[in-house]
């Protein structure tokens, strides 16, 4: 079975084919046009969707050296995410499918981050613990089974890739702000500053990243002469550490200890080295690794996968969605 995965749900243009066992492609495409204005401008991104998505296609399939008529499914994001940018790719997959009469699925977006973590590991399967954190969710998700979920926590405020890319503008940094704040703090002393953890307090499990970007901006105005690198890894610390926090009670409260991360922030080094300390003290880790972290579409693919074997389609009345949780019933 081969199917081809389509993502254009952000900023992020990707194209895939994979296998059961095996990625025969997966390109991507980036979109710089965002960098001078600081995030993605919404309407670009679906403008620059439309000048990408048959090129990409046209290379996944020229790298993986398969024809369209050797496709058994398509599948595409339908949400969460920007609907202009999510229209290009579903529409490109409700298309193909009627032009070849092969079937189409789609995918919630952050099903597809899940379904990473068993692209290049096909023993790690449900039940389990997700953390997913990226620039627009941060999120501890209970995956029961292949297609059950239960969100056992969420931000209330600010997802954390959000509060790294505002971070990294107040430290005068580059968009996406998160990689740069990564690599900067590696210079840097993650206890120079006394940034608090933020919502460690309770015992639930959701999650607040607008107090320690106050705080940052708080030192910033009042230490003019900041060290810049000092700042960036102390906030990291501080941001990583909650999730670590909020990770470990959710596994005590389940008694579960595998664990999985998704979603872009999970390719940030003092997260993964956390995890590996916890997986030094028992826990069960599975970590994707890096290109498998960010937008990608082998995440859709697979996730399609699952679905499909259960039997599952889309027909052509599916709506790309802003907002869709990922404990809605599949349309």
């Amino acid at each position: 079975m081969i199917i081809l995965g389509i993502e254009t749900s952000c900023d992020d243009t990707s194209v895939a084919l994979i296998t059961e066992n095996e990625i025969l492609a997966n390109c991507i495409s980036t979109q710089v046009i965002h960098k001078e204005f600081g995030g993605v401008v919404p309407e670009l991104a679906s403008r620059e969707h439309l000048k990408l998505i048959q090129h990409i296609v046209d290379s996944a399939l020229k790298e993986a050296n398969i024809k369209l008529s050797q496709i058994d499914y398509y599948s595409a994001t339908y949400g969460p995410g920007l609907v202009g940018a999510l229209l290009v790719g579903l529409n490109y997959a409700k298309g193909i499918s009627v032009a070849t009469g092969k079937p189409y699925i789609g995918i919630n977006h952050m099903e597809g981050h899940i379904a990473s973590n068993y692209l290049e590991n096909p023993d790690w399967e449900p039940p389990f613990i997700t953390l997913l954190c990226s620039g627009g969710h941060t999120q501890l998700v209970h995956v029961r089974d292949w297609t059950d979920f239960k969100i056992l926590g969420s931000t209330r405020d600010d997802a954390i890739g959000e509060a790294f890319d505002k971070t990294a503008k107040l430290l005068g940094l580059p968009y996406p702000g998160g990689p740069h704040i990564d690599q900067l703090s590696k210079k840097g002393n993650p206890n120079a500053v006394d940034f608090p953890t933020p919502f460690i307090q309770n015992t639930h499990l959701d999650f607040s990243y607008s107090g320690l970007k106050t705080a940052v901006l708080t030192y910033i105005n009042r230490n003019p002469n900041y060290n810049k690198a000092d700042v960036a890894a102390s906030f990291q610390r501080a941001a990583i550490d909650a999730l670590i926090v909020k990770l470990k009670r959710a596994s005590a409260q389940l008694n579960l200890n595998r664990v999985a991360i998704a979603g872009g922030v999970s390719a940030n080094s003092h997260l993964r080295k956390s995890l590996e300390e916890m997986k030094a003290e028992g826990y069960e880790i599975n970590m994707p690794r890096l290109s498998l972290c960010t937008d990608n579409a082998a995440m859709i693919a697979k996730a399609a996968e699952i679905r499909i074997r259960r039997g599952e389609r889309s027909d052509l009345n599916l709506n790309a969605k802003a907002v869709l949780s990922l404990e809605s019933v599949h349309e």
